[in-house]
């Protein structure tokens, strides 16, 4: 007898997805578009091809090297804690300092503080959006105690800042000590492991220089 012509594997699979109804398209999204800023005098001076020596070739791929020598037309805004005010004192001053050592002018620095860490993400994303700074430094210490509450405040501090640089467009640098204890906290404001503060400024600093030597600006 003969064998029953064979059916294809194909031809079954489209009969069966001929039988599913049709799922209705997708709605496109509309797209969004964010309020564009002035761009700062420091950043217009030195954008354009003539930066582009900044991006230098290296084994095959482009490295940015921004220049962290012209800041002074940059803005900065410094959030600063209370709170263990020892500490944060001397962060901010190292902050300061540091913005010194880089040509950032003391009348483009705003200090504006609050009673702890865990205020310090609501006030940077506040003044992020407020469109009149280019940075923002966040500065604060959470020591641990007896109790969970150095959990809640440093990952809450933590999430928060990020949270409130991707919200407000521009860079949202952290600098908030989490310590174990009181000598940690004064060992990296100013002692022998340096100045946090000092750090996050010149991170806050290098951000910008770099995002300049791509030749694009945070808004």
């Amino acid at each position: 007898m003969a064998a029953p012509p064979a059916t294809s594997s194909v031809a079954a699979t489209s009969s069966s997805c001929a039988r599913l109804p049709s799922a209705p398209l997708r709605a496109t999204r509309a797209a969004v578009s964010f309020p564009s800023r002035p761009r700062p005098a420091a950043l217009t001076a030195r954008a354009g091809p003539s930066r582009r020596p900044d991006v230098v070739a290296a084994a095959g791929h482009q490295k940015l090297m921004g220049s962290l020598i012209n800041n002074e037309g940059l803005r900065f805004g410094v959030v600063v804690a209370r709170f263990n005010e020892v500490v944060t004192n001397l962060l901010l001053q190292g902050a300061l300092e540091a913005f010194e050592r880089y040509s950032v002018k003391p009348e483009n620095i705003t200090v504006v503080s609050v009673p702890g860490s865990f205020e310090v993400p609501v006030t940077a994303q506040k003044l992020g959006q407020s469109g009149k700074f280019d940075a923002i430094l966040c500065i604060g210490a959470v020591i641990r105690g007896d109790t969970t509450h150095y959990d809640a405040v440093a990952n809450s501090a933590a999430s928060g800042v990020l949270s409130a640089g991707m919200s407000a467009g521009i860079p949202c640098v952290f600098g908030v000590l989490t310590c174990e204890d009181m000598d940690q906290a004064l060992n990296r404001a100013g002692g022998k492991a340096g100045n946090k503060g000092a750090e996050a400024a010149i991170t806050a600093v290098s951000v910008l220089a770099n995002a300049n030597a791509y030749g694009f600006i945070f808004t």
